[in-house]
């Protein structure tokens, strides 16, 4: 069997694949698309980093590629619903570089309070900037955690060390859980509007997207720092830039940047701005760690078929998955739905299973609901074998349940997601032998195909309400793929999904908000 490793990858990895019998592996960095195109379809794996892209069109050339190894945690360069359903495996190692990262936060927060970078730079410029330079104590300045996954709760703990006051914010962890830890769980509110320095450590999704803008700097205290080694884009760059130079904000360090390389940047003209090239996981502890786990892990499923760290296959047997499968997917959409909806942290999980689901192992289906419910507030962090784990650490009380007793379907999935803001109730089922459908939310019954675009609205049940949603979005130009009505029961409110051809823009769903018969709308993707 043949291994592709098309970015830089530690040589103990690529030693690894070497001295395992049966496996030949080949390294081809700098490849371009084209020529990575026309050389996968001899390979049966494909090792990568952040560098290379496996889109769509990559892999439909790699004709026998069975595996995709990710060298860290991202996956934003891997289209993952392409290959699960070419029935490739994406596999990340998720825990090699979490260390180096946390370190390098708090680094970059060093050298940004004691002026390192532009004190070397003066004294190789013959300067001695003495008094220009002068910096500040971390010693009990109060740290703002936003995002309390494996890394942010390293920083956190590294912050007390050095006797700092840490305060977090994480909307989908428990505050007992954070407050177990040792620390202070806060609003993002107020975490703006007490902490000396801001650390981000949330992953990169529509809802945190320029997180970190005018509005939100404007509720912070003046003279803050901000340190961002998660992702681009969480910082909105021009808003940033704007605060430095108002006095607002008194520095920033930054590991990473919307366009990466950036080029031309116009923040690196500013004196209060240190900088990174993504280093957050350039150690070489970090890169030997990450190497090794993503060769052991392939050369696991080359050999033994043994499935590690998957983000889109659980670790079952081929039999059982044929059978269950299409549960998998249903419970996993069902569990990102309930995420959408869910209104704060996730405190309990009810998964029941209602009809003949007998001599089934049902494990994996409630793993596929977490795996659901979890990616979209952790992202990259869970997959089909890490997702109990991480809802346990997550506070979150899990609860099963099995019976015989069918009603309207043979075979139901009812997923209760319990929350600060209250309770939602999803139900799924398979319809003939792999039609996944959605046929209840909360009191609303109906039959929705859950993936792609989808429009969430609440409306009054009056003439004209439908006919005005449609108007709105034909007037901007948005083509409606698929319509579901429910009634609400002993109510006068419908429940509507829509499915569109493409993302429905904010300020169309403003629009529809603005609808006099309209109560709520709210953008899914699934």
């Amino acid at each position: 069997m043949k291994v592709l490793v098309s970015d830089a990858l530690g040589d103990a990895g690529i030693q690894l694949f070497r001295e395992t019998e049966g496996i030949d592996v080949d390294v081809k960095t700098g490849l371009t698309p084209q020529s990575l195109k026309e050389t996968i379809g001899d390979y049966d794996a494909l090792v990568i980093r952040s560098a290379t892209r496996v889109t769509e069109e990559i892999l439909a050339a790699g004709t026998k590629l069975k595996v995709v190894g990710r060298a860290g945690i991202g996956l934003d360069n891997v289209d993952i619903p392409a290959a699960t359903k070419r029935g490739v495996v994406v596999m990340n190692t998720p825990t090699g570089n979490v260390v180096t990262t946390a370190e390098h936060a708090i680094a970059m927060m060093m050298a940004l309070t004691r002026n390192i970078p532009q004190g070397t730079l003066s004294l190789k410029a013959g300067r001695w900037d003495k008094k220009k330079l002068q910096g500040r104590e971390v010693f009990n300045k109060t740290l703002g955690v936003v995002g309390f996954g494996k890394i942010g709760s390293i920083v956190a703990d590294r912050a007390k060390g050095l006797r700092m006051q840490v305060v977090v914010y994480d909307p989908f962890v428990a505050p007992e859980q954070i407050e177990k830890s040792g620390f202070e769980s806060v609003t993002l509110d107020e975490l703006y509007r007490r902490s000396d320095y801001i650390s981000i450590h949330v992953p990169k999704l529509k809802e945190t997207t320029g997180l970190l803008n005018k509005a939100a700097f404007e509720k912070m205290k003046d003279g803050v720092m901000i340190m961002n080694c998660a992702r681009g884009g969480i910082v909105h760059e021009n808003d940033l830039q704007a605060a430095i130079q108002s006095g607002k904000v008194a520095g920033a360090a930054l590991d990473v940047f919307e366009i990466e390389p950036p080029g031309a940047c116009r923040l690196f003209e500013l004196d209060r701005i240190i900088c990174t090239p993504h280093l957050g996981a350039s150690t070489q502890e970090a890169q030997a760690n990450v190497a090794v786990a993503v060769a052991r892990q392939i050369i696991d499923y080359l050999v033994n078929g043994t499935i590690v760290n998957a983000v889109n296959v659980p670790s079952v047997t081929g039999d059982l998955l044929r059978k269950i499968g299409p549960y998998m997917a249903v419970g996993d959409r069902m569990g990102c739905l309930q995420a959408q909806l869910a209104g704060g942290p996730v405190r309990a999980v009810t998964i029941e299973y209602t009809g003949d689901f007998k001599g089934m192992d049902m494990a994996p289906v409630s793993t596929a609901i977490l795996k659901g419910l979890l990616t979209p507030m952790v992202k990259h962090a869970v997959n089909f074998v890490n997702a109990p784990v991480v809802a346990s650490e997550m506070g979150i009380k899990i609860i099963e349940s099995t019976t015989s007793e069918a009603e309207d379907y043979t075979h139901l999935i009812t997923l209760r997601v319990t929350t600060d803001a209250g309770e939602n109730l999803v139900a799924g089922t398979i319809i003939g032998r792999s039609d996944l459908k959605v046929v209840k939310i909360n009191n609303f019954r109906l039959e929705l195909v859950p993936e792609g675009h989808i429009l969430l609205i609440f409306n009054q049940d009056r003439p004209g309400a439908i006919g005005g949603i449609g108007t709105t979005l034909g007037r901007h130009n948005i083509n409606i793929g698929r319509m579901y009505v429910g009634q609400e029961k002993d109510g006068d409110l419908n429940i509507i999904f829509l499915q569109t051809d493409t993302p429905v823009p904010p300020d169309v769903l403003d629009d529809l908000r603005s609808a006099e018969m309209i109560s709520s709308v709210t953008s899914l993707e699934l």
